[in-house]
């Protein structure tokens, strides 16, 4: 029973990543501006990517096989989320202020508090 339960929330898992990233491949395409865009290319590099991996994590622990092959699947399942989990914002983080401060996509904001504490040389 409770082998049945974890395969079907793995699948459930892995079909909400899938969902994400057909959202997040709408929302770049309609999106207009450069930081909105990169904001849905998270989305689906988070949603798209880190949950479907822990649902395979979690849908091969409720499998009819050894041991030894849930465990060494579902470990390198839950490394590559980790690794998304760790790289995806990190990489989004630094793209977005590269491009920030090289000026090449201006945001569109009504208050810009980042570019007035630059200004003043608060921030490097």
């Amino acid at each position: 029973m409770i082998d049945a339960l974890l395969f079907y929330l793995g699948i459930a898992l892995v079909f909400v990543g899938g969902v994400m990233d057909i959202i997040a491949s709408i929302g770049f395409f309609k999106l207009k501006d450069f930081y909105t865009r990169l904001h849905a290319a998270t989305i689906g590099a988070m949603g798209g990517g880190f949950y479907p991996l822990i649902g395979i994590a979690i849908a091969v622990l409720g499998l009819d096989v050894e041991f030894w092959f849930k465990a060494i699947f579902s470990g390198i399942a839950l490394v590559g989320a980790a690794i998304i989990a760790l790289g995806v914002p990190a990489g989004t983080h630094a793209l977005a202020r590269g491009v920030y401060r090289s000026r090449e996509a201006e945001p569109s904001v009504v208050v810009d508090r980042l570019m007035e504490d630059l200004e003043r040389g608060d921030m490097r």
